[in-house]
């Protein structure tokens, strides 16, 4: 197992004095000023594949861009810094960090709780991909911390948890679930792609391990595809990097670039992808044509306290049912003109889909309507328009 070397700008990375929008700008990009440095304010693009060395049995810092690149290296360190994380670890997609996490920590009869509402990708990998290999799931409601416990058995090994939870806004207690997974010597896993580090640090709140998907918020401008590990544990991470090494999942350079950019501005971009979906999400709430909508950020929220506690913001996403059939969402969703219909979330623009035909399609629909995913749901991914624009498209949608 590959030993994280001295001069690692991870090692021992401690939680920085400094405000998160600074150090979205300057974390893991110092210029170099060393002999023959240029200085780089942007952290340069590293495009070999291989690092030459002058002797044989000693390598340099860098041997092979699958192990070490030092654009990917900045980007880690970046996301290390803003979720209060000692380690980071940056792959090509969501998908391929989950796949990676699931790889390094589970074996062979190893049990899983995760929350009943999750990406549908996620329970994709889990029902139809790790279930081959022996690993079980077990789902349930985790808004109910008492039921993830409820679910514990000899073989379990790891809780996962998405909070909010993709489309139906829910929230998992995360420090509840942490002094579960504590007293059951468990792996609590938390997807914190909704959020962003900027509004939630589940590794504040005990969880061990934080996922994200860096295609959404991080990068934040719909043209990056990437994932994230973060952790505080140095053994986690050396099993998670000899995994990410020994599969090659890593994320490219030019996309590491992509995201180190994207990151520049996620302090500003995430205030007002929360100031229109608040918005919004009340203009929602009282349209004739609305029967419900989920958002955090309204009182209304089951669960508005929790998201008070845990986190300093409620995010860009929300989701609402109208009035109908799956065929009158059909018609609104076709009507729109300044949101965009498409899967996908966290860019600047707004994005809008319906959850029972696009994300979560690889459901079954007795599944879906169990957990409350009607075919008249609707997820939103509020951008930074002009927040009259988005309500004036949404109004003359909803005139059907």
């Amino acid at each position: 197992m590959a030993t994280l070397p001295q001069h690692h700008p991870l090692k021992g990375n401690p939680a920085p004095a400094q405000g998160f929008a600074t150090r979205a700008v300057h974390a893991g990009e110092k210029p170099d000023f060393r002999e023959g440095a240029t200085g780089d304010v942007a952290a340069p693009i590293h495009l070999a594949t291989t690092y030459a060395r002058q002797k044989v049995a000693q390598p340099g810092r860098y041997e092979y861009v699958r192990s070490q690149n030092p654009t990917r290296e900045a980007l880690e360190a970046k996301l290390a810094s803003l979720e209060n994380a000692r380690y980071g670890l940056a792959f090509s997609s969501g998908m391929a960090a989950e796949t990676t996490a699931l790889l390094a920590l589970l074996k062979a009869g190893d049990h899983v709780i995760a929350f009943d509402d999750l990406y549908g990708g996620t329970k994709r990998l889990f029902e139809q991909g790790f279930a081959n290999f022996g690993v079980e799931t077990s789902y349930v409601d985790a808004t109910n911390a008492s039921l993830v416990e409820k679910a514990v058995k000899p073989s379990s090994k790891m809780v996962w948890v998405e909070s909010p939870t993709n489309p139906l806004m829910k929230l998992a207690d995360i420090r509840a679930i942490a002094e579960i997974a504590r007293k059951h010597g468990l792996i609590l896993v938390v997807d914190n792609t909704f959020l962003s580090p900027y509004f939630q640090k589940p590794l504040d709140l005990g969880a061990d391990v934080v996922v994200h998907s860096i295609t959404k918020y991080l990068g934040g401008h719909s043209d990056v595809l990437g994932g994230a590990l973060l952790v505080n544990s140095e053994q986690l991470y050396e099993r998670l990097q000899f995994h990410q090494n020994s599969s090659g999942a890593v994320l490219p350079p030019f996309d590491s670039y992509l995201t180190l950019r994207g990151i520049k501005t996620l302090a500003v971009r995430m205030e007002q992808h929360q100031k229109n979906a608040l918005a919004v999400a009340q203009f929602l709430e009282k349209h004739p044509k609305v029967s419900r909508v989920l958002y955090p950020g309204l009182e209304s929220h089951p669960q508005h306290e929790l998201a008070k506690a845990q986190a300093s913001g409620f995010g860009g996403m929300l989701s609402f049912d109208v009035k109908g059939a799956g065929a009158d969402a059909e018609t609104f969703l076709e009507r729109l003109r300044v949101f965009t219909l498409a899967e996908s979330l966290g860019g600047v623009e707004s994005l809008i889909e319906q959850p029972a035909q696009m994300t979560h399609v690889s459901l079954e629909k007795a599944e879906r309507e169990k957990i409350g995913i009607t075919d008249t749901l609707i997820r939103v991914s509020v951008g930074i328009e002009e927040v009259a624009d988005l309500i004036a498209d949404l109004k003359q949608a909803l005139e059907w």
